[in-house]
């Protein structure tokens, strides 16, 4: 017979760590640099805002870096349990840190954290390391173990106990077990796969159940740490009768491999155990041990008959590569005896897990000048299995301006490469492909915006490198003339355009006196009304500029043409009436016949075109059936002969208009006085046949020889003249009119030739060529003295560029008149301006 008294133990499970983190702290807070990576070791369960290391100094940096290149910490565990003093530049801890929970039961505890500098990005690796204190028990599954031993049981029989679980690791994990004192049991450790002490309960003596039927026992699992740390159990033995033959399995332990992708029903290994009893004693039954895990029963099921184990959950490498599994065969004799063994399971990875790409700093704009190489985003790679299935390669397209450049442990910077241009992209989505080396590889995609800022590379650019605008005189002042538009492919400050007028002379003064301009829509606005008749055109050169740093600008230049309104009245230039007012009085003899010549009434207008087309007609008489007025001349004649009754005095009321709209006009009086005995002027010789008169004898017969010679030797000249002038006019392309004078103004860049024959006398013809650029003329004119009342004028530009309009009005204006008119080169000058006036006797 056995029999033990009972026997306590002294349980401890408070938990005052105090002592030992101000101990860890003083002589295990180090930190060393391996292959440019820093790593601190610290103890478990530190007090929130302990120091770690500083981090700053251990990394080169100052304290400023901290706050102006934003110095953060990630880790890569998810939780945030490490922060930075950016006053101190310390790491010191955030949060709990608990090992178990951390590393489970694995030797080495290592936190991997990254550190992120900005401006520019810089990126440094720093590994904590977290060493285990003994701040757990050892503790049993279960507080009371039952066991059943027939008391037939041989000395020497092994019962396996479940073993006692320690969270701690290395010295302070599980080290021994012991017994409380019994003289029919002793205690034996054995030590299975992975380094687990399993305890075994040893028959020392044989058992006498009349004796004592039951025996308590006390189980204690102790640690090796400093103080020592325990856990106990109560085991409570019963001893049983008869079926003295327990079954014994072929293997004590099973070894089977088995990958993680193997479907449920599968087969992982079929265990066998023998009964040497006959009958139901010698009948088996297979169980998995009384203390399973719930992650084993979820994932294996086992036939009780044939002791085969089954797949029926799902494997997964990642979570739990092995799995320890113990085995149970019972007979079905009275006591029921038992066996064990034990079924290692070793899972195989398979590349199931897509890799993945993490961010470490998502991607900063990017100003389009940056050079190659500028890092715009960090990033690492991982892969949840192991071996090649885990080696990750990061690809990005081949046309991408960007590349990624690696560092160290699967981390990457994306950089630039090539030139970026805003204008043309102003936003990249770039796709990062990372791929495992699996068997089949197993691919994932992430895409990254990277926004191009703008640089002021683009100055602003005009609709037209020029405008042409033609304006009426005598405008509004403060009257909008034109508007400019330009525009700028930059963006915000860059591609805002203010307009400016660049300072330049018309007639010798600013063009800001003429005109204004406004910065913000470009429109431009008269400073006062013009006047035609004093500028005609000038040029204004604008500006646009952006806002740019360093601003951009280009210019464009504005023609500005002013085109004449109908302002002027004709003014009066003969008779001359300055002396006499209004009135002008001229003498003729009563023995003047019709179509005698009493006086030429000239005027001109200060405009141009048709505005300056002048016409004369008579609006009173004392007898209007005595005198009449040519329109296009004014030379005023006798419509009849005068005769002794006609008055003496004559009173004539001209009108001079132009051919303008509104018409102007002016009036001038003049008085005639007919007297007797005054001879008719010599001009009326062209008129009739001068008969000698006996009374001039011999005199008036050499003053008409002398007077013959002199138009011969005047028509000579002009026939000489005539013939120079059409050979010229071949040669230089001039405008030839029958006149007496030639003049030439010449301009390389024009051919322009008119020629007119008119049946009447032309009294005067205005003549202008030239393009909307220039005020410059090229012109040969050749007259004819065919009155002696006659003039020429050349002009002012005009709005007209129709040469066939031109021409219709010539034609038009011209009655019984043929005349030519030809241009060279005209295509090639467009625009070109021509305005000429033509007035003829007759």
């Amino acid at each position: 017979m056995c029999y033990s008294g009972p026997s306590m133990t002294k349980r401890t499970g408070h938990r005052d760590w105090r002592w030992q983190a101000l101990w860890w702290h003083h002589f295990f807070l180090l930190w060393t640099t391996i292959d440019g990576q820093t790593r601190y070791s610290i103890p478990e369960e530190l007090k929130q805002g302990s120091v770690v290391g500083n981090l700053a100094k251990d990394l080169g940096l100052g304290l400023s870096d901290i706050f102006d290149r934003k110095l953060r910490v990630a880790s890569e565990a998810g939780e945030q349990y490490f922060s930075v003093d950016a006053g101190k530049g310390e790491l010191v801890v955030n949060d709990r840190i608990d090992r178990e929970a951390l590393c489970g039961q694995s030797a080495s505890c290592v936190l991997p954290l990254q550190v992120v500098l900005e401006d520019p990005l810089q990126l440094f690796r720093v590994e904590v390391e977290i060493q285990d204190i003994n701040d757990n028990s050892p503790k049993f599954p279960s507080n009371d173990i039952t066991l059943e031993i027939a008391e037939s049981t041989v000395v020497g029989v092994r019962f396996p106990l479940e073993s006692a679980i320690d969270p701690d690791v290395g010295s302070n994990s599980l080290k021994s077990y012991t017994l409380s004192k019994d003289e029919c049991f002793s205690i034996r450790i054995k030590e299975v796969a992975g380094g687990r002490k399993v305890p075994e309960l040893i028959l020392a003596k044989l058992l006498d159940r009349e004796k004592k039927a039951v025996h308590h026992l006390l189980l204690t699992a102790l640690d090796g740490g400093n103080p020592v740390r325990s856990g106990t159990s109560q085991i409570s033995v019963k001893v049983l009768d008869n079926n003295d033959n327990v079954p014994v399995f072929e293997k004590i332990l099973y070894k089977v491999s088995i990958h993680e992708n193997t479907a449920d029903g599968a087969t992982v290994v079929e265990t066998k155990a023998s009964d040497m009893d006959e009958g139901q004693n010698g009948e088996i039954e297979y169980s998995f041990g009384a203390h399973t895990s719930d992650i084993v029963l979820s994932v294996f099921t086992i036939d009780e008959i044939s002791g085969s184990i089954f797949l029926k959950g799902k494997l997964d490498y990642e979570s739990t590569s092995n799995y320890e599994i113990d085995v149970s065969a019972k007979d079905k004799g009275s006591p029921r005896m038992e066996g064990h063994c034990t079924v290692h399971v070793e899972v195989l990875d398979v590349n199931d897990n897509a890799p993945e790409i993490i961010l470490t700093s998502h991607p900063k704009p990017v100003r389009e000048d940056s050079p190659n190489g500028t890092v715009v985003a960090l990033l690492s790679a991982r892969d949840l299995d192991s071996g090649d299935n885990g080696k990750v390669t990061l690809q990005l397209p081949h046309i991408s301006q960007f590349v990624l450049k690696p560092s160290f442990a699967q981390n990457y910077a994306l950089v630039t490469r090539g030139i970026l241009d805003r204008e043309n992209v102003s936003e990249y989505n770039i796709e990062i492909t990372a791929t495992d080396s699996g068997s089949p590889p197993l691919s994932s995609k992430k895409t990254l915006t990277v926004s191009i800022t703008d640089v002021n590379d683009n100055p602003p650019v005009f609709t037209q490198p020029s405008y042409n605008v033609y304006l009426k005189e005598n405008g509004v002042p403060g009257s909008i003339l034109y508007s400019v538009s330009a525009s700028d492919l930059d963006f915000g400050e860059n591609a805002k355009v203010s307009y400016s007028i660049l300072d330049s002379k018309v007639q010798d003064v600013s063009v800001s006196s003429y005109v204004y301009m406004n910065s913000d829509n470009g429109s431009i606005y008269s400073m006062h009304s013009f006047d035609y008749e004093k500028l005609k055109v000038f040029q204004i050169l604008v500006q646009a500029k952006d806002q740019g740093s360093p601003c951009l600008s280009s210019n464009a230049t504005v023609h500005v043409f002013i085109l004449d309104q109908n302002d002027n009245a004709p003014a009066v230039i003969y008779p001359s009436s300055a002396a006499l007012g209004s009135l002008s009085h001229q003498r003729m003899p009563r023995s003047a016949k019709a179509g005698h010549l009493v006086t030429k009434v000239t005027a001109v207008d200060a405009d141009s075109g048709h505005n300056a087309w002048i016409s004369y007609r008579l609006a009173e008489a004392t007898d209007s059936s005595l005198f009449t007025v040519n329109l296009y001349t004014g030379e005023v004649r006798t419509k009849r002969a005068v005769s002794e009754q006609d008055d003496s005095s004559q009173r004539l009321l001209i009108e001079i208009k132009d051919d303008g709209e509104p018409v102007q006009s002016s009036t001038v009086t003049v008085s005639i006085m007919v007297e007797d005995g005054l001879h008719e002027p010599i001009l009326d010789l062209r008129q009739k046949a001068v008969e000698p008169s006996k009374k001039t004898g011999r005199i008036t017969l050499y003053l008409i020889l002398s007077l013959a010679s002199v138009s011969v030797l005047s028509l000579v000249t002009f026939l000489i003249l005539a013939v120079k002038c059409i050979r010229s006019s071949r040669s230089s392309g001039s405008c030839c009119m029958r006149r007496s004078d030639c003049d030439d103004y010449k301009n390389p860049n024009r051919n322009l030739q008119i020629q007119l024959n008119t049946d009447g006398p032309i009294k005067y013809v205005e003549v202008l060529g030239g393009d909307m650029l220039s005020q410059s003329q090229s012109f040969r004119s050749c007259m004819s003295p065919m009155s002696e009342y006659s003039d020429f004028t050349l002009i002012k530009p005009s709005s007209t560029t129709d040469f066939k309009e031109v021409i219709s009005v010539l034609d038009a204006s011209l009655p019984d008149s043929t005349w030519t008119f030809e241009s060279q080169q005209v295509s090639k000058y467009q625009p070109f301006i021509l305005a000429l006036k033509i007035q003829y006797d007759g």
